[in-house]
């Protein structure tokens, strides 16, 4: 088990920290979907643009965030001194990724001067390895699922190859993933400042994707309190991969066995983090496992009504909220109805 000293910085420090690295850590804008409110009956539908962060995606938050500390945490310094003097010779980042995580951990790196090794499984498009490639990562195939690529990586760094900075752990105390998720919680600092100064109302419904639930664990935690009743979080995922689903349901992780192959590629996980469905137990949030018809219906919806472009994965958000507007049971037992005002998350067009 991992032990830190180190107290778990706050929103606006973890911010700052970003921002020092670029202006594209600035906050994601926070679109008012009206067209489809009007289209699935509700009155609110309230949409957080993922796809304008720094390299696309949300996972430039956690990722970065925690491969720089975990450097500093190696070497003894503090972020600010770690790229300030570029002491060479430090120890490489490790981790599995579907592309983004490890884009990730590749920037925290090349920021940091330090080598990374990001571990890839083997339908990861070209183009994405290509991506973490150019910031000057050494890329290695497993073969298998993404969790394959996850206890490669983790052997890797268990024979002393360089500090693995995962986004999914089974261990509750692992300090690197509480980086992560503190980095993804930023999203929700950022939601609530904004709703604010729109005038929006607060939403009573939020419906984000699951991958291996950081995101939504950090979003659960920053938000469950601040949301008008009824405060519904609905984790959606793929009927193909519902790892969320199956680890809430046994009160731990537990590992999906099959291929796991789902038009939401980035949400092919086939088991969920323990820090993060912690969180998900504690919020009471439920699942709402999507059918692949669905999910690609997602885009083109947003597409057809003046939304931004994404991918099934970026927009599994909206695919739930979709696919619980359409049965009344569910969506009776959500509490979802006319008057509801919904939030959902959409990642960047063709990197979700």
């Amino acid at each position: 088990m991992h032990t830190d000293p180190r107290p778990q910085q706050s929103a606006d420090v973890i911010a700052a920290e970003l921002l020092r690295l670029s202006p594209a850590y600035a906050p994601t804008p926070l679109l008012s979907l009206r067209r489809i409110g009007a289209r699935l009956g509700l009155r609110q539908v309230l949409a957080k643009n993922e796809g304008q962060r720094m390299l696309g995606s949300f996972k430039s938050l956690g990722g970065t965030y925690a491969g720089l500390r975990a450097l500093a945490r190696a070497t003894g310094r503090e972020i600010a001194e770690l790229l300030a003097d570029r002491l060479g010779n430090l120890p490489a980042l490790i981790c599995a990724s579907d592309g983004n995580h490890g884009l990730a951990v590749a920037t925290a790196a090349r920021f940091a001067g330090a080598p990374a090794r990001i571990f890839l499984h083997s339908t990861v498009p070209a183009a994405r390895a290509r991506r973490i490639a150019s910031q000057g990562a050494e890329i290695i195939w497993a073969q298998g699922t993404y969790d394959n690529a996850v206890d490669a990586a983790a052997e890797a760094a268990r024979r002393g190859a360089g500090i693995l900075v995962a986004d999914t752990t089974d261990d509750p105390a692992d300090p690197v993933v509480a980086d992560v998720m503190a980095g993804y919680g930023l999203i929700a600092a950022e939601i609530r400042q904004q709703v604010e100064a729109a005038a929006h109302q607060r939403p009573t419904h939020l419906f984000v994707q699951a991958g291996v639930g950081g995101l939504a664990a950090a979003v659960a935690a920053g938000l469950h309190t601040w949301m008008a009743p009824p405060a519904r979080i609905a984790v959606v995922e793929p009927a193909e991969a519902p790892c969320v689903a199956a680890a809430l349901a046994a009160g731990r992780p537990v590992r999906v066995t099959g291929e796991l192959k789902t038009a939401a590629e980035m949400l092919s996980c086939g088991k969920a983090s323990r820090p993060a469905l912690a969180v998900l137990l504690r919020h009471d949030v439920r699942v709402v496992t999507v059918p692949e018809a669905t999910l690609i219906a997602a885009p083109h919806l947003l597409r057809d009504e003046a939304g931004p472009s994404t991918t099934p994965s970026g927009a599994a958000g909206l695919a739930g909220l979709i696919a619980v507007s359409a049965d009344s049971t569910t969506a009776a037992d959500l509490g979802l109805e006319a008057e509801s005002r919904v939030l959902i998350f959409i990642a960047r067009s063709g990197e979700s």
